[in-house]
């Protein structure tokens, strides 16, 4: 029998302990014995057990110390005490600021996007970001435009969530009634067309509702993207922005994104460069591909709560197939899809 690896770490003041499961069918079980710890903005609780499994790049950060274990083998793990978690701490205060003066006025919360290429943390802040406005008493809407990797829903769809309560550990985000929009395929670039309507459709509904619930709409909205920033994937950020109509856009690590966002979004919008967390881990396109597989196979068979899918037969003659985009003819605004699909 295999002996399990043990590991005790004493975290200092505003540091953070980052760790890697690699190993396949791998599991290591994170425990906090002392002090206060916080997962991505979620609070962890004294004593419990939270598993990990292959894959997994975990960040544990400590604004007032703590001890942690750790039980399971990891690829790497490491006390960093050089973070970005201030900086974004004070995103946060500023856009509660906002907010409380959005209760004022009764006004619209801040729409915030988060923007950045690949790999520099965007879903991280987003979730760190929508997890410190909860904590507040906020009920911002989260809203996920990154079709490669699908934090709402599978990937190859776009989707909003009201968030009610922090991201679970294991789980993350309360999946209770999403709003989500197919677009099938992994790259807004396949079909750039029906992205952006299905992105000016998803701001609509998400306005609409607004309109009917004070706290959603002083709460604000939150919007991760993906990662393609450059050419058409700058027209794409650009077109998300207006559609929205976003206050604040914080740019992750990428200068020149930064300066021409600066050049190009109207004076009110407020663009902030951030630093990206040093525990951001890049991944090849592998890896990315095996994410997304891994995603897909969540969704339908659940991840701590076992689904049970099962396959059925179904006449071909009952059969109809439709394909999105087959023409250039005209929009309905009031259909994500265009007015061009054609039945097979």
């Amino acid at each position: 029998m295999t002996e399990v690896q043990l590991q005790e770490f004493k975290l200092e003041p505003d540091s953070e302990l980052r760790f890697e499961v690699e190993s396949k069918n791998e599991k290591v079980v994170l425990e906090v014995k002392s002090g206060y710890a916080e997962l991505f903005g979620t609070e962890l609780v004294k004593a419990k057990p939270y598993e990990f499994h292959t894959g997994a790049k975990v960040a544990v950060f400590t604004w007032h110390g703590c001890t942690v274990e750790l039980r399971g083998k990891t690829e790497v793990s490491y006390v960093a005490k050089e973070t970005p978690m201030v900086v974004y701490l004070n995103v946060h205060a500023a856009l509660e600021q906002q907010r409380v003066a959005a209760e004022q006025e009764s006004t619209r919360g801040p729409v915030t996007m988060v923007v950045g290429p690949g790999d520099v943390g965007k879903s991280t802040l987003t979730r760190i970001l929508l997890n410190y406005a909860v904590r507040m008493g906020r009920r911002p809407i989260y809203v996920d435009l990154d079709v490669g990797q699908g934090h709402i829903s599978v990937p190859g769809t776009i989707g909003a969530l009201l968030v009610e309560r922090p991201a679970s550990i294991e789980e993350g985000f309360s999946q209770q009634a999403p709003l989500v929009y197919h677009f099938g395929h992994s790259s807004p670039g396949e079909n750039l067309e029906l992205y952006n309507t299905i992105v000016g459709r998803l701001a609509e509904v998400i306005a609409e509702r607004c309109e009917n619930n004070k706290k959603a709409s002083t709460s604000g909205v939150i919007i991760n993207t993906c990662g393609w920033i450059k050419g058409d994937g700058y027209k794409v950020l650009s077109h998300a922005a207006q559609a929205f109509e976003v206050d604040v856009i914080l740019v992750l690590d990428n200068e020149r994104l930064y300066n021409e966002l600066k050049r190009d979004m109207p004076k009110f919008v407020k663009v902030v460069y951030l630093p990206k967390s040093g525990g951001v881990v890049e991944r090849s396109s592998t890896q990315r591909a095996e994410a997304r597989d891994a995603r897909i196979r969540e969704y339908f068979y659940g991840k701590r709560t076992p689904y049970y899918p099962h396959s059925f037969d179904v006449k071909f003659n009952d059969l109809k197939i439709y394909k999105y985009g087959s023409g250039h003819g005209p929009t309905d605004a009031d259909d994500p899809v265009p007015a061009a699909a054609a039945a097979a």
